[in-house]
């Protein structure tokens, strides 16, 4: 349906599973909010953080954390070119609110359709946990015009991709939350901080992703739309600079795709000598 379609609509949904951009999630969510059954469940199947601007619209007790591990490309309307299969995708599912505990399972019991799902006790810990993930691959590598695996296979590039990830955990753990295993990891998993995001990031690369996939803000950038980098390494700068605490790689990253979304640059490998001058990592 087309958005100004959904005035048409005359139905009350029990179950919205929103999946745009994060940037767009409180407008999308006020345009569905009318057509909500009471008691019904909001669901942010999405990269970033945006659980509280959910929320902030239908009131907690309406809203359900979930993140989600999913590689494919749309490069035109419609028309989705899925990377991994559900046996290669992984969702985790979690109330944000005493009025939602217990329910999770509705929800579960839908994405079990397109992969493997865990139901989770804290859901903002584990979504901060995947936004170390976003924060190591994402836009790093987008940067470039590299897959995430192209990116990786370069000593340098993958030093400051493993950096940029630690910043964000180094905010997550800052603000006093848990470090969790995602990806179907386990405890031990991630039991030392020193490689908890070179485990992370291994995991992604051979157990999700396919050599050739290029991530969101890369694709988004070849069609001329804005990228989810301000609620992603941007989030990241914000978060750290509240405690007084610098994000010099984050901070790097997020001023080259400014660049690019200017039209200043364009993605290219040959901005890794410069970004890592400006993130402050000596190459190597």
């Amino acid at each position: 349906m087309h958005l100004c379609e959904v005035a048409t609509l005359r139905e009350a949904f029990d179950i919205v599973l929103v999946l745009v951009k994060a940037y767009d999630t409180r407008w999308a969510v006020q345009l569905i909010e009318p057509y909500l059954a009471p008691d019904a469940l909001v669901v942010g199947v999405q990269n970033g953080m945006t659980i509280d601007a959910i929320a902030d619209v239908v009131g907690a007790d309406r809203t359900m954390g979930c993140v989600i591990e999913i590689t494919g490309m749309m490069m035109e309307p419609g028309v989705v070119e899925r990377h991994s299969p559900a046996s290669r995708s992984w969702f985790a599912v979690g109330a944000v609110d005493v009025a939602t505990r217990g329910r999770e399972e509705e929800v579960a019991g839908l994405l079990r359709h397109s992969g493997t799902v865990e139901v989770v006790d804290d859901i903002r810990a584990t979504k901060w946990m995947k936004l170390v993930s976003n924060a190591t691959t994402l836009v790093t590598t987008a940067i470039l015009g590299l897959s995430m695996v192209e990116a990786d296979r370069l000593p340098a590039m993958r030093e400051l991709m493993i950096r940029s990830g630690q910043e964000a955990l180094n905010a997550t753990t800052a603000l006093g939350n848990p470090t969790l295993p995602i990806f179907g990891l386990g405890a031990v998993d991630v039991a030392t901080p020193e490689t908890v995001v070179r485990t992370l990031l291994d995991t992604l690369l051979h157990g999700f992703v396919m050599p050739e996939s290029i991530t969101t803000i890369l694709q988004d950038w070849m069609k001329g739309r804005h990228s989810e980098v301000d609620e992603l390494n941007g989030h990241v700068v914000s978060t750290l600079a509240a405690l007084g605490r610098p994000a010099p790689v984050n901070a790097a990253v997020v001023e080259f795709a400014h660049r690019i979304e200017r039209g200043e640059i364009a993605p290219s490998p040959a901005h890794l000598g410069a970004l890592l001058e400006l993130a402050g990592i000596r190459s190597l």
